[in-house]
Parts: structure tokens; sequence; C-alpha cells
């Protein structure tokens, strides 16, 4: 018993001290990578993704005789695919020191590297995952370290090692790409919790995307996908079918993006199931679909049979005791509805794919929604059809980061080969699948971005009314003013009965047009709430076209308030007296004033300011006599 005691903290032991070496080298070459420039860095990629373009028929044939599933041609397309295209869409990038200036607004951006990357790759993907998270840490100056999946060892690695030649020899430091010898589930969460590395990226199982997301630091991974097609009646169904077949066939539908069920409108349910016959694809019968279901899904685990994952239909068929034409591309089963009552629901990653028919629209969302609801939350979904509207709506009502149109879903979702997507073979699902994006994830996700904010100064103004009249006897303006014709004179009772008023209504009744008034006198130091209301009342009834502030400070500022809510009655006096920090960015704004009525502010003492200032000091009595300063400039 000691004796296994002993061996198996001797293995443990063996794990750590592999894990700490890897790391600790890589933390070297973080260090030598921080020295070069982006032309140098951009130098060392090309090298790499030529390299891995000059042996992507070499390690497409090693992961097909290695992992023994999937069509070979297809992983020569998706080797391509990782080097090529991602080096299109990442060349350009500035990912070295200062990426952005901007004099206008004062700031600059510096990026760094996120630091040591831990790559978890899939056996359904192994040399294109490979070459793409190697190219992408290369870009950013990570050093990556891998742990492949034990089923694509030899493939992953050879894959590793003609990249990390390739920049090695062009000036990449010397642990640049490392990975884990030996695989195991020890050495692979180890590596994941090593305090030395930043950051894990993940793509397999959501077995081991959950333990990356559980080891404690930042992780990008990849959910399942469980992807529904909603092919709608409005649609050219020959196209449609197309891009389903080339999309469930590839690779033996292995890429993550696959359709795992087509939903079809009933009303053209007969000629889908034509044209899919036409093109080599099998309807199974009930028997038949339940000989498969039992073969194709693990019930223990409510999951795919891995035994079965990238194999051909014929093979697949012929395990579950189905004889079917060898060239069958697909294998289909009619089902009620998407549930776990009937298994065939859940993801598959093969050339099997669950059919169900629907009755309209409605009916189509909502089996699309169960589909992703059974295991596919946030990541891929398609729809096929002519209506841009309904294409909308699906894309509103489905719970996943991408929304394929009239596209293959597998080719579509990986990115910029049918849309304007950021390719990638590591594909997020956000907060609905529990991952930390929905993005593509590239080159831009493994930088930290620094931002020196440079000190600005605020611009600042200075606003006054748009004609000031001055003088002894200024007040003549009111003859001629234009676009009068009931006038509201605001005022307290000492103007009144010094004269004032009456000096205002000379001019006034002089204009060649009659001039109707009403004065409300009734404005009292430092104005009320109350008093404003009143003023707001005698308005309505009057309905004036002008109002003549004439007075002091408090005169003026009871007009000012008057006009405010005479004009906006629904605005909130709460929201009014809301303290800012600064104006630029207030909560509560104030509305636009001069809809109903102008506003003359005739002051008859040097002391507020108030006929030419944007703020009306108005008190609360009711509340503790507090005075609220209203401002609006």
């Amino acid at each position: 018993m000691a004796k296994k005691e002993n061996t198996k903290e001797s293995a443990n032991i063996n794990v750590e001290e592999m894990v700490n070496t890897l790391v600790d080298n890589a933390q070297k070459a973080l260090a030598e990578y921080i020295k070069l420039n982006q032309e140098q860095v951009d130098k060392i990629v090309h090298a790499m993704t030529l390299a891995g373009l000059d042996n992507h028929m070499y390690l497409a044939k090693l992961a097909f005789e290695e992992t023994k599933r999937g069509v070979f041609e297809d992983k020569v397309i998706k080797n391509i695919f990782s080097t090529e295209y991602i080096w299109h869409n990442i060349e350009n990038e500035k990912t070295v020191g200062i990426i952005e200036e901007n004099d206008m607004e004062g700031y600059v951006e510096v990026a760094e590297p996120v630091g040591v990357v831990a790559g978890i790759t899939p056996v359904t993907n192994p040399t294109s995952t490979t070459m793409f998270k190697s190219l992408i840490c290369a870009k950013t100056r990570n050093p990556i370290i891998f742990a492949f999946h034990p089923s694509a060892q030899k493939c992953s690695s050879e894959a590793a090692r003609i990249l990390k030649e390739a920049a090695v020899k062009n000036g990449a430091p010397e642990y640049c790409i490392q990975w884990i010898e030996t695989p195991s589930l020890d050495a692979t969460t180890s590596l994941m919790k090593h305090p030395g590395v930043s950051l894990i990226l993940a793509t397999g199982g959501s077995g081991m995307v959950k333990s990356a997301y559980s080891a404690g630091k930042p992780a990008l991974g990849v959910g399942p996908g469980n992807v529904p097609c909603y092919i709608n009646k409005n649609v050219d169904i020959e196209r449609a079918c197309t891009d389903l077949i080339i999309s469930k066939t590839f690779d033996n539908g292995m890429i993550c993006a696959s359709e795992q069920a087509v939903i079809v409108d009933k009303e053209i349910s007969d000629e889908f199931e034509e044209h899919m016959k036409k093109y080599g694809c099998y309807f199974l019968n009930e028997e038949e679909t339940e000989k498969v279901t039992n073969y194709v899904i693990n019930f223990e685990k409510m999951a795919v049979n891995p035994i079965i994952v990238g194999k051909p239909a014929a093979e697949i068929a012929k395990g579950a005791g189905v004889i079917v034409p060898e060239k069958t591309k697909i294998l289909i089963a009619k089902l009620p509805n998407p549930s776990r009552e009937y298994p065939l629901s859940l993801e598959k990653l093969s050339p099997v794919l669950a059919y169900f028919i629907c009755d309209n629209e409605k009916q189509g969302f909502e089996y699309a929604n169960a589909m992703l609801e059974l295991g596919g939350l946030g990541h891929s979904a398609v729809i096929h059809s002519n209506d841009e509207e309904l294409c909308k709506a699906y894309g509103s009502a489905m719970k996943v980061g991408r929304i394929i149109e009239n596209s293959p879903s597998s080719q579509g979702a990986i990115g910029d080969i049918y849309n304007t997507n950021t390719p990638s073979l590591t594909l997020g699902c956000g907060s609905f699948g529990r991952n930390s994006t929905t993005a593509n994830v590239s080159s831009i996700n493994l930088i930290n971005k620094k931002r020196i904010a440079q000190r600005r100064v605020n611009m600042q103004w200075f606003k006054i009314p748009p004609k000031i009249y001055f003088e002894k006897g200024a007040i003549q303006y009111l003859e001629n003013m234009p676009n009068i014709s009931r006038a509201f004179i605001v005022t307290d009772p000492m103007m009144v009965k010094l004269g004032y008023v009456d000096k205002v209504l000379y001019y006034l009744r002089k204009r060649r047009d009659y001039c109707h008034s009403e004065i409300f006198s009734e404005v009292e130091p430092d104005p009320s709430v109350e008093t404003i209301n009143r003023g707001v009342a005698s308005m309505n009834n009057f309905k004036p076209d002008v109002i003549i502030a004439l007075g002091g400070g408090s005169a003026i500022d009871a007009a000012k308030g008057m006009w405010l809510f005479y004009e906006n009655p629904e605005t909130s006096f709460d929201g009014l007296k809301l303290k800012f920090m600064d104006i630029r960015k207030r909560a509560f704004n104030f509305p636009n004033l001069g809809k109903k009525a102008q506003l003359v502010a005739v002051p008859t003492t040097s002391g507020t300011g108030s006929e030419v200032t944007s703020f009306s000091v108005i008190t609360d009595k009711k509340n503790g006599n507090i005075k609220y300063p209203l401002a609006d400039y």
C-alpha cells in the first residue's frame, strides 16, 4: 500500500516539475518577446504562416491517420484557413508598443502581452487549432504552452514543432511555443492552475472548458454548439439544402458550428426532403431512428458517443445496424420536437441530423431556441430565408453570439469565408454559454491595452441673451418687438406701487396692433415653488406669447421658472434641482424653451444679474426653506 502511494506521489512530482519547467521557460521567452518591435514580430508570424501552409497537406494526413476521424480533404482546407486566412486578418494589426496616438482627444494606447498562455486543443480540429493559436499568440508576443488532446498528440505536436522552428529561425525566443510531451488530465490541470500562466485559451469539450474557467484566472473558452438551422418557406430551397449539406458533411460534421437540427416550414417540407434525397441524404424510418439513437447517444451521460464523432454516415449506420447506401452523405431523423425525450436533438458532431417540421415561424423560432437550451446557448444559429426582417427577428430571438444567414454554418461561423466575421477557430459563447466573450477570438483578445491619458482642459463658454438693450428708455423696444400679442408681466407689489408697470404698459399700448396684457404681481423676495405654480396657472389661462419680468432678481427668477413650467408642464422640479458635478454630463436635462413664448427681462436693480444669467433661484419653503439654484447653460 505504501509503495503505491509513493509511486503516485512521484508521478505528481514529475508532473509538477515538468509544468514548472515549461512555465519557467515560457517566462524567459516572454522577457525576450518584450524586446521585439512590430516589424520583427510580423516577420516571425509571416514565416510561421508560410511554414504552416507549406505543410498543410502533411499535417492533414497526420491528423486524419492519428485521429481516424473526419475527411482528409477538409482537414487540408482547415489547415489553409488557420494559416492563410488568419494571417490575412491579423497582418496589419498593431499589437506591439504604441498602437494608437490620438492628439485630438489626448491619449496614447500601448499594447503589451497578456503573458504566458495555456493552449487547450481538441481532437476534432487538432492541427488547425494548434496553428491558429500559435499565430495569434506570436502576433501578440505571448509564449504559449499547449496541452493537446491525447488522441491527437502526435499531429498536434508536429504542427507546433513546424511553426516553432520557423518562428525561432526568424528571431522568436527559443521557448515561444512549448507543449506537454506526455498528455494527462493531471498535467493539463496543473498547467491551467499554474500561477505563472496568465490566460487560458481553451477549445474542447464542455468539461475541459468548464475546468478552464474554474482555474482562477482569465480564460477564453468555447462552449458546445447545438446549432439549429431554420429553413423558412420564403427561401431558395435548393440553395438552402446545398448550404446545409456543404456544412454538415464538412470534415464529417466535426466543426462545433455545424448544424445539429434542421427546422423546416411545413409548406416546403416535401420539397426539402426531395432535394436532400436527390443529393444523397438518407431519411431514417422510426425503427432505424431508434437504432441510430441508441448507437449515437451515450444515455448514461446524455451526450454523443465519442466513437461516432467525425465518422462517415454509412459507417455510423452500420454500427447502429442500419443498412444505407455506401455514399450516404447525412443520416436524417425526423422527430416530433426538440427535447431530451428525443436524444438526437443533442449535439452529435457527425453527419447525423435531427429534422423537425414546424407549423409556422413562431414554432420554428421556438424549436430553434429549444435546441439551444439543450446545449448550444451562446454558440451559433442559422436561418435560411429571403425575408430580411424575419432574419433580423430570428437574430434577436436567439441566445447566441453568431447568427448565420443564408450560408453554411460550419464555414460561416468561423468567419471571413461567407461573411465579414473575424476568422477564428475559437468561437466564444458569451454569458449565454458561461464564456467571457461572444467574439470570434483572435489576437485582439490577447493583448493588454494600456491608455496614457493626457491632461486636458475642458471647453468653457459664456452665454448671454441674444439681445441686450440699455440706456435710459430702453423699454421702448417693447413698442416694436415682433411677434407678440399677449404679454404676461411678472413683478412684485412695489413695482406696481412705484409706477414701473405703467411704463411697461405705456409702450405695449403704443403698438400698432393691440397687445393684451395681464399682470402677476405676487412675487415675494426669494420666490417659492408655490408662487411659481400660481403664476403658471395664470399663464395657462391667459396663454401669453411674451413674458415680461420686471423688478429685481426675485421677479426675474420667478418669471424664468414660470416660463419653464408653462412651456413644459411635465418637467419635474425634483429633477431640475438635482446637483451635478459637470453640466456637460448631468443626468437630468433641461427642456428647450421658446416654443410658446419669448422672455423679456427688465431689471430695476443692479443685483444678482439674473437678467443675463442662466440661473433661477427658487425656494422650497414647505421643505426646510431651501433655496435651489436651477441652472442650464
